[in-house]
Order: C-alpha cells, then sequence, then structure tokens
C-alpha cells in the first residue's frame, strides 16, 4: 500500500510532530511505500496577513500541489495530520477529485474550538462547542490572542460547515482516545466515521528502575499545563520529593524565579527525547498536572513504557488513560493541596508504588506499543478504502 502523509508542523515542535514521524516510521518498517507532503509554520512570518486569513479557509495553491502530487503519485490513501494554516481544508478536496481516501487524526479539538484546547482564562471553556459560528472565541482572541487571527480560523470553521467538508470529504477520522470520540461526535462529527487508535511509541525505550527518588515534570511550561499548580503543590512539599522540571514555555521566568527560592526544585529547559527518557526510567513518579483537557500526550506514553506511575489531573482523557490505583493516581484539578497530598501518599506507600511501575509498563506492552498499532493504523486505511 502507498500511503501519502501531510502535515502542517507548527513553529515549536509537539507531540503531533512526533507521531506523524512515528506513524511514517512504522508503516515504511512494514514494507509499505511512503510518501510525506509537509509545510512548516515558519512560512507564517512571510505571508500577507490578508492573503493568509484567505488561505486558512481555502489554499489555492496547496490544492493544485497536492492534487498534482496525488494524480501523478497516486497513493492508496491520504493521511492528514494537521492542515492549519497553511495546507487548508482544500486538501481533502484535492484528494477526492482525485478518487483517494482521506484519513484525519484529530491531534487537538481545533474542529470544534479555535484555540484547539477548549481553554480560556485559566479555565475548561467550552463557549464554542454545538455553535455553527464560533464567534465567542472571536471576542475573546482565543487563537494566537489576536481577534483578527481568531475570525480567521472561526471562518475557516463556520464555511467548511456549511459546505459539509467535515461530513463528505473525510472517510475516516481518529480520535486518540474515547473522551475525545465523544466530544467530536457531540460537535457534529457522524459517529461512524470517528474511529479511536491510541497515539503510541515507535521505539520501546524499554523499562527503567526508578531509583532516583524524585518527580519529574515535562511539558511546556504554560498555565494550561498546570504549572501554577505544580509550583504551588512543592511549596507545600518542600523537599520531602525532589522535583525536575523539563521543559520551556511562556511561564520558564516564573518557574526560574521557583527554584531560587524552593529547594529541591530544579529546572532544566528543554531536552532531547534521549535525555528525557532517561529521566523517566529513574524518577518515582510524573507529575502531570494539566487544567486543559489534553488529548493523548505522548509524554504519558513514555512515562508507561518506562514503567513510571503518573499522578495527573483528573480531567478529560488523562482520568481514562491514567488508571487510579493501578497505573498512577489521580487529583482534583489546579488543586495542588490534593496534588501535595497524592505526592505525600506516594512517599509513604513505595511498595504500592513500585507495583504500579509494573502496572504502568504492562499498560503500555498491552495497548500501546508499534506492533499493536500498527494492526489498528492498517484497519483504519483499509476501512478508508473500502
Amino acid at each position: 500500500m502507498k500511503v501519502l502523509l501531510i502535515h502542517n508542523h507548527y513553529q515549536q515542535p509537539g507531540g503531533e510532530d512526533q507521531v506523524f514521524a512515528a506513524e511514517a516510521a512504522l508503516l515504511e518498517a512494514h514494507g509499505h511505500q511512503v510518501l510525506l507532503h509537509t509545510v512548516h509554520n515558519d512560512e507564517v512570518a512571510n505571508t500577507n496577513p490578508v492573503a493568509l486569513a484567505g488561505s486558512t479557509i481555502w489554499n489555492r495553491s496547496s490544492y493544485r500541489e497536492l492534487r498534482s502530487l496525488i494524480r501523478r503519485e497516486r497513493p492508496h490513501v491520504t493521511h492528514f495530520h494537521n492542515t492549519l494554516p497553511l495546507i487548508s481544508p482544500a486538501g481533502y478536496y484535492a484528494a477526492k477529485a482525485e478518487g483517494v481516501p482521506v484519513v484525519q487524526t484529530l491531534h487537538n479539538y481545533r474542529l470544534l474550538c479555535p484555540n484547539a484546547l477548549f481553554f480560556r482564562d485559566g479555565h475548561v471553556c467550552e463557549d464554542c462547542q454545538g455553535k455553527s459560528v464560533p464567534w465567542p472565541s472571536v471576542l475573546h482572541a482565543c487563537y494566537r490572542g489576536s481577534r483578527p487571527a481568531s475570525a480567521a480560523v472561526a471562518a475557516m470553521l463556520t464555511t467548511h460547515r456549511g459546505l459539509r467538508t467535515w461530513r463528505d470529504q473525510v472517510d475516516v477520522y481518529v480520535a486518540t482516545t474515547e473522551f475525545a470520540r465523544e466530544k467530536f461526535v457531540q460537535g457534529g462529527l457522524p459517529p461512524e466515521k470517528v474511529v479511536v487508535k491510541p497515539n503510541f511509541l515507535h521505539t520501546d525505550p524499554r523499562q527503567g528502575e526508578g531509583r532516583g527518588d524524585y518527580a519529574l515534570f515535562v511539558g511546556r511550561l504554560s498555565h494550561e499545563k498546570g504549572v501554577g499548580t505544580l509550583l504551588s503543590a512543592w511549596k507545600r512539599l518542600g523537599a520531602r520529593m525532589p522535583l525536575k522540571i523539563v521543559g520551556d514555555g511562556p511561564l520558564a521566568e516564573e518557574v526560574g524565579y521557583a527554584t531560587e527560592g524552593l529547594y529541591g526544585l530544579e529546572w532544566l529547559g528543554r531536552q532531547p527525547q534521549e535525555r528525557v527518557l532517561a529521566l523517566m526510567k529513574e524518577a518515582s513518579v510524573l507529575v502531570f498536572p494539566s487544567t486543559c483537557y489534553e488529548n493523548f500526550p505522548v509524554t504519558l506514553l513514555e512515562a508507561f513504557a518506562a514503567g513510571l506511575p503518573v499522578i495527573a489531573s483528573n480531567l478529560g482523557g488523562m482520568s481514562s488513560l491514567v488508571v487510579h490505583g493501578r497505573t498512577g493516581l489521580h487529583f482534583r484539578p489546579g488543586d495542588p493541596e490534593d496534588l501535595s497530598a497524592k505526592v505525600e501518599w506516594a512517599l509513604a506507600h513505595p511498595t504500592r508504588l513500585a507495583d504500579m511501575r509494573s502496572e504502568a509498563r504492562a499498560e503500555f506492552e498491552a495497548k500501546y506499543t508499534a506492533e499493536r498499532n500498527y494492526v489498528a493504523l492498517k484497519e483504519i486505511y483499509e476501512t478508508a478504502a473500502s
């Protein structure tokens, strides 16, 4: 089978980029011919804002380029990962015009929420869910903090709802969790077209020993990732459980100040994946305090593969991905006191924590290996083509 993978990269590398690369490697490892069509958001800086707004709705050059590529290469299926803003939904029409099935992975909630997170002003927000015109996103400048940019994304969503693009031009949508699938169906996607396939790791890092006696946070240093909750919890914990923070972002300065005033807190900045995995293998717990719904963070996969229990917000997909008492613990979202209490519990129950290490690794082996994912991906492509 010849597969065309299509992706609009963000300016900062993210989980979508990792999954895109992992699926390409997985398909090639199983003998498929893989074609890649990618663009990068770095190009946005050189684009006229008015032209960019129009291209977000329908990019004519993207349509022509993709249709020409598909006509020349004749893939059996096209698999889109992200289309905003440079590819646009015109990519679906290009594939359909050439009679090629379309698969779209739903890495975030962009089809329902212009900022893709269901998050605004420090809390979960579903004001645009179910609205044919997502006007609240424009009012609150939800996309990139800009009303004009938010209006462009809102116009794209409104236009393509009216054109029935989401219903007619995509054969299979891939949600990464049952929670996400329910949200997209509530938002109007045809339930028969939305399947669940979790993310995966193409290379297994193997289980670690967990002898480091520290907690670990890995992620973007931003409000929606629960960084404020994390720092407040560690003000209560002090040095009873040292915390290593990996990542960068808009709250970097706040994290830097905290490391100067809190003993046992260490900020490592952005680290390569090899270093992150090494830290995971020796950590006692991964702390995942997001205050947004998330989708299926690759960080959780890496933690399970390393046999690392996760203390996560009991919110969105995290509620089902982390099984309380088996692969980790839940705490009340945005509640630093409850988070610190769960960390204290982990410190007081080393035997239970060791059992969770084994359960986390077993969860990875049962659900998130490359081989299991390949079987599911192949079935999705066969369904799209049928």
